[in-house]
């Protein structure tokens, strides 16, 4: 079976052999990673490794391997969106699966086990600020997994039903889409001190998230309708802006992929601790260990 090739426009490759967004050769990737969102909280992950081994930063772009109890550990920061998810997880395939010298597919397939610790704003009375939820399925309102093929495989078609029927979904804002984590690796991450749950990425972070602040937002009840949804025991746990194209695209890619965020505001309360900062390493701990 002859090799997929790559050309230069499609897979873009610096000139120093590097991936062109993240700046990373393959020897730099670490089987197992750790997705952040904001470049310094690399350095709080990284704080943690025994070794350091290799670092490099290209705008929100911030990796940094080293080693962890033994365990070989990459940090990479992913910035803010589903648009920068994308970027990240298909030149982390690349780099995986891809050989940058021929420009072909690698005949051996490399799975990755990647893990984002992120910060989400809390939609039950059981998720206050400071608890953790793990991610069991992420319901994309970004759209983004609906530009690649296959997206029907890996996405639970029944749950989406059920969604947009109980939304009364405006087709306007394009499909929403249901992501699954990899459970072997959520079970792993989440163990018994995580809340497990259903989770919605939106593709900003005012009024996608039902934040009305000068501009009025199309749907007034948004945020009452996601608190008051529930499929097969259970509900939707949290708002963020990243778990569903990390689930879906790992899924596509043969990766495995959760996301474990700390609550940092409840929205049923209207409740906020902006000093969260200081209280997420405990989090970063329990992921590092668990890894």
């Amino acid at each position: 079976m002859e090799q997929k090739y790559f050309a230069p426009s499609e897979l873009v490759i610096n000139e120093d052999g590097t991936c062109f967004h993240l700046h990373l050769r393959p020897e730099y990737l670490a089987d197992r990673v750790i997705l952040v969102g904001d470049p310094a909280r690399v350095d709080t992950v990284a704080a943690h490794l025994d070794e350091k081994e290799f670092e490099t930063q290209s705008r929100e772009f911030h990796t940094i391997t080293g080693t962890y109890k033994g365990k070989r550990i990459t940090i990479q920061s992913h910035g803010i969106g589903c648009d920068n998810i994308d970027i990240v997880v298909n030149e982390l395939d690349t780099l995986a699966n891809i050989d940058y010298n021929t420009r072909t597919e690698k005949s051996e397939h490399r799975t990755l086990t990647m893990v984002r610790i992120g910060t989400c704003g809390g939609l039950q009375p059981y998720t206050p600020t400071g608890s953790f939820v793990a991610s069991v399925k992420s319901i994309g309102f970004d759209g983004l997994l609906n530009y690649y093929a296959g997206r029907n495989e890996v996405c639970d078609l029944d749950l989406e039903k059920e969604f947009v029927k109980h939304m009364d979904w405006n087709p306007q804002k394009g499909a929403p889409y249901v992501a699954v984590a990899d459970e072997k690796l959520t079970n792993q991450i989440a163990q018994d001190d995580m809340i497990r749950g259903y989770t919605i990425s939106c593709g900003g972070f005012y009024g996608p998230q039902g934040r009305e602040l000068r501009a009025p937002i199309s749907d007034s009840k948004q945020n009452e309708k996601v608190e008051s949804f529930e499929y097969d025991g259970m509900k939707i746990c949290n708002f963020e802006m990243e778990s569903s194209a990390l689930a879906g695209l790992a899924s596509l890619l043969g990766h495995k992929a959760t996301t474990c965020c700390m609550v940092i505001a409840n929205r049923y309360a209207k409740e906020m601790n902006t000093e969260y900062k200081n209280s997420i390493d405990t989090l970063i701990k329990k992921v590092l260990d668990r890894i």
